[in-house]
């Protein structure tokens, strides 16, 4: 396809801008599918709480009473309702919420029961992580999907990334390089700022669709590039590495938890889902008390009856009793100890960065082994909570929520935009792939930054030079027979 080229612009200029489409491109045919799929799931996701509250209504909510049960009973209730090993027990997050007690079946299943923390009453049960919002999240990570599946969003976040920075170049004002969609030099000109700032043409044409496309993009793509970058904590390669690197450092796992305790071999991450830079926490170690020595004051009606648990531990009851006294922000999960060594572990993640908390008891003698806070992770660790808080619509409250449904809804039409973008201009034959320079040192330029980015990511990277090969000996050859 002949394109008409502005006189101003220099040859290798324009070579350097087709490359950069050419990439743009297959960035674009990779990822917009999924990125589509991420920004709806990712809008739904931003409501999880109203969207459980009104969806599993009968469940989440109870009418407010005078005094509440003691968890021990209602972890008896709930263990009558469905026997099996309970390892998490969810205090209400507000007076009108019920109790959530996770249970292992005996068939290997994690089963959440939910109790009236004010009668005791069952009022049902689900899967673990089954809810809307679970099952939204899942969705979201791809999770339901496989572990093949979680490679996918690391490539979509890596590859989104390109996409947006390719995107400014070519959105970037200039005495325009022509593209092969642009219409006559003469109808754009430096003053003018159509397909800039504004929408020209209409929906029929093509032009309103390439001008949708890119003043969308711009007003998109910087939230586009914070998603894709703070997306990648959860990623299966880039975000195990990074997440194996913060933690055991000062500038990212938190200070206190290095601490002359004894240490478990069992992670934080294996009783509870804790922030992201706690994964792969050692649990302190509970001391075994001297069968000798006398253990009055605790609460006896622990869990030994039902979690087969040494008859001088703490229980339930004193355990919460303690997390309630130090403060611990409602809504916190307590991970049962496992083994004559485990401990009790509150986790809570309000919306509230600085009131994110671990606590590790002792089980049997109450003291705390370990308390972490959001204000005690290192620079990173603060760095990487504060980039998934608010990736998760959390920190700024409502204003928060709605700049990330805008963003989510502006990034649906980017896609559908270039998707009929590329459908009006594609040809009879082949995927319409802008043409190649066939000037190697462009090519060697435009690799040489995708290598980059490829160093940064390297799943990324081993999809970039996949590409690149096809791009050489295969798809280049064609786009070469079309044009």
């Amino acid at each position: 396809m002949n394109t008409p080229t502005p006189s101003t612009a220099p040859r290798h200029r324009l070579r350097f801008y087709r490359a950069v489409w050419r990439w743009h491109f297959y960035a674009g045919l990779l990822v917009l599918p999924v990125i589509a799929w991420l920004a709806l799931t990712g809008a739904a996701y931003l409501y999880k709480t109203p969207l459980d509250r009104a969806f599993h209504h009968r469940l989440k909510v109870v009418d407010i009473g005078r005094e509440r049960l003691r968890p021990q009973q209602l972890l008896e209730a709930a263990s009558r309702a469905q026997p099996g090993q309970v390892f998490r027990y969810t205090t209400p997050a507000t007076d009108d919420a019920s109790v959530e007690v996770a249970v292992m079946t005996p068939d290997a299943r994690h089963e959440v029961v939910y109790v009236d923390p004010y009668t005791g009453a069952v009022l049902g049960q689900l899967p673990d992580r089954g809810t809307l919002a679970g099952v939204i999240r899942r969705l979201h990570s791809l999770d339901l999907f496989g572990p093949i599946a979680s490679g996918v969003i690391e490539l979509a976040a890596g590859w989104a990334i390109l996409l947006v920075l390719t995107g400014v170049y070519l959105w970037w004002p200039r005495a325009r390089v022509a593209h092969p969609a642009q219409v006559p030099a003469g109808q754009l000109g430096r003053g003018d700022l159509g397909g800039v700032l504004w929408v020209r043409g209409r929906p029929p044409q093509r032009l309103f669709w390439r001008d949708l496309h890119a003043v969308t993009g711009v007003l998109v793509g910087g939230v586009l590039l914070f998603l894709a970058l703070t997306g990648m904590p959860w990623s299966v390669l880039w975000g195990a590495k990074v997440n194996q690197w913060v933690n055991g450092h000062d500038f990212g796992y938190p200070r206190g938890v290095r601490v002359e305790v004894p240490m478990s071999t069992q992670r934080l991450g294996q009783t509870t889902t804790p922030a992201w830079s706690l994964r792969q926490a050692q649990l302190p170690a509970s001391t075994l008390p001297d069968p000798h020595a006398g253990h009055a004051g605790h609460d006896m009606r622990g869990m030994a009856d039902i979690q087969g648990q040494a008859h001088d531990a703490m229980g339930l009851n004193a355990a919460i009793a303690r997390f309630d006294a130090l403060g611990v922000a409602p809504g916190y999960s307590v991970s049962l100890p496992r083994g004559a060594h485990g401990v009790y572990t509150a986790s809570v993640y309000p919306s509230d960065l600085h009131a994110q908390r671990v606590v590790h008891l002792d089980q049997y003698s109450g003291q705390v082994l370990l308390d972490v806070g959001y204000d005690a992770y290192g620079p990173a660790g603060r760095a990487l909570e504060w980039g998934i808080n608010v990736h998760l619509g959390q920190e700024y409250g409502t204003a928060n929520q709605l700049v990330l449904l805008l963003a989510c809804a502006g990034i649906v039409l980017l896609c559908v935009s270039g998707a009929v973008m590329w459908w009006k201009r594609r040809p009879q034959r082949g995927l319409g792939v802008p043409p190649m320079p066939v000037e190697r040192g462009t090519l060697r330029v435009i690799f040489g930054l995708l290598l980059i980015g490829g160093l940064l990511f390297p799943l990324v990277g081993a999809s970039l030079l996949l590409i690149a090969a096809l791009d050489r000996w295969w798809l280049g050859d064609n786009a070469r027979a079309t044009q």
